[in-house]
C-alpha cells in the first residue's frame, strides 16, 4: 500500500526525537500483557503473522500506529515496560496494556492490566530509575523528555469492558452517556497534566475510535446498517469534549503541545467505504474466531490469505493496513492530527 511505503521511511537519517513514549490499549500494546495473570494476551499466532518477530504480544497481524510512529521518527520500536527487566531504554518505552482504561476497574474481570494511571506512575519510575541515571545533567534530562513524543491512545476499554458490559458493570445503571463520558475525562485530564509535571511537552491523545462498528459489538447486538450507531453516540460524548479539554491544557500549562489524533471519522470512512483505501473486507475479521465472529483470534488458526484488503484482523482489532492509513494521516496531515502534525511537531 502507498500508505505503508509513507510512513516507514524517515525523512533523516537521525532521529526525529530523543524518544517515543506510548500510554494506552490493546491498539497500543506491544507486549506488556505478556507479563501479566490475565486472559488478554496475543503472544501466539495467528498474532503478528505478519511481524518480522511474530507473535510479540501485538493484538493485530503485524505493525500498529505506533510502531509506524516510531519508525518515521527514526526510533527503534519501544520496547513494553515489563519486559525489561532492568535494562534501560533511551530511545522510549510502551506502557500500553491490553483490555484496560482510563479507569481502573476497566476490564479487571479479564485479569491483570495496566489501567492509566498505574502507565503513568511507572513512566514516573522510568525517569527516576532509567532516564535520572542515565542522562545526569538536569538540563539534559529535562531537553530530552520535552522534545521527546508521548502518544496516548485510550478510553474504548472503558465501553468494551466496563460500560457496555453489563453483566460486570453498573456504570451504565450509575451514569448517563454524557455523564460516563465526563468522568472519563476528568480522570484522563488530570493523567494528562501528570506527564506533563513530569517533563512532557509533545502529547498526542487520539480519539476512541467508532466502537459500535468492530464486530465484537456490532455482530453481538441487533442493530440496522455495519454500525451500532447507540454505541458510536456514546463514545462521541468522550470524542466531543477532547478539544476542549486540549485546548486548555495547552492554554494553561507553559510549554505544552497537546494535540488531537481526530482518528474516529477516518475509521468510520475506512469501515464503511473500504475501497476507497485500497480494502475490501470490512464486516468479518480476517482471523478465525469463535462466537460469531466477536471474539479474539482461536490459537493457532489459520488466517485470510490477504490480510492487506481486511479492515478487521480479529473482532476488536484492526489490521496492519489500517494502523498504516491511521499514522499516515496523522504523521502529515493536520486535519487528521490537530492543530499539528507529528511532521511539524518535532520541529517545535
Amino acid at each position: 500500500m502507498v500508505f505503508l511505503h509513507l510512513v516507514v521511511s524517515p525523512i533523516s537519517a537521525s532521529p526525529l526525537a530523543p524518544a517515543m513514549y506510548v500510554f494506552g490499549d490493546s491498539l497500543m500494546d506491544n507486549g506488556n500483557n505478556n507479563y501479566l495473570p490475565t486472559i488478554a494476551k496475543a503472544n501466539f499466532l495467528p498474532y503478528g503473522n505478519d511481524f518480522p518477530q511474530g507473535a510479540t504480544g501485538r493484538f493485530t497481524n503485524g505493525k500498529h500506529v505506533a510502531d509506524f510512529v516510531a519508525a518515521y521518527l527514526g526510533l527503534p520500536y519501544p520496547p513494553p515496560y515489563l519486559s525489561l527487566k532492568g535494562q534501560k531504554s533511551l530511545t522510549g518505552v510502551s506502557y500500553a496494556s491490553g483490555s484496560c482504561g482510563i479507569l481502573p476497574e476497566s476490564g479487571a474481570m479479564l485479569g491483570k492490566c495496566l489501567d492509566l494511571k498505574e502507565q503513568v506512575n511507572l513512566f514516573q519510575t522510568t525517569i527516576k530509575t532509567d532516564l535520572a541515571t542515565e542522562i545526569k545533567n538536569p538540563n539534559q534530562l529535562s531537553d530530552h523528555l520535552s522534545k521527546s513524543i508521548y502518544i496516548f491512545s485510550i478510553g474504548s476499554n472503558d465501553y468494551i469492558n466496563n460500560y457496555l458490559d453489563t453483566e460486570n458493570s453498573n456504570s451504565s445503571k450509575r451514569y448517563q452517556p454524557k455523564s460516563f463520558a465526563e468522568l472519563l475525562i476528568e480522570n484522563l485530564s488530570l493523567h494528562l497534566e501528570s506527564v506533563y509535571k513530569l517533563g512532557a511537552r509533545k502529547i498526542i491523545m487520539f480519539e476512541i475510535g467508532p466502537v459500535g462498528c468492530i464486530p465484537s459489538v456490532s455482530r453481538a447486538r441487533v442493530h440496522k446498517g455495519n454500525c451500532m450507531e447507540e454505541v458510536n453516540q456514546m463514545v462521541t460524548f468522550f470524542n466531543e469534549r477532547l478539544p476542549p479539554l486540549l485546548k486548555n491544557l495547552t492554554s494553561r500549562l507553559p510549554g505544552s503541545n497537546f494535540v488531537l489524533g481526530r482518528d474516529n471519522s477516518l475509521g468510520y470512512d475506512v469501515i464503511n467505504n473500504p475501497s476507497k483505501y485500497g480494502l475490501k473486507e470490512a464486516r468479518h475479521p480476517c482471523c478465525s474466531t469463535w462466537a460469531n465472529e466477536t471474539s479474539g483470534c482461536i490459537p493457532l488458526s489459520k488466517p485470510c490469505p490477504d490480510p492487506t484488503k481486511y479492515v478487521f484482523w480479529d473482532a476488536f482489532h484492526i489490521t496492519e493496513a489500517v494502523n498504516s492509513i491511521m499514522a499516515s494521516g496523522c504523521l502529515k496531515n493536520s486535519s487528521i492530527c490537530t492543530p499539528t502534525s507529528i511532521q511539524e511537531l518535532v520541529k517545535m
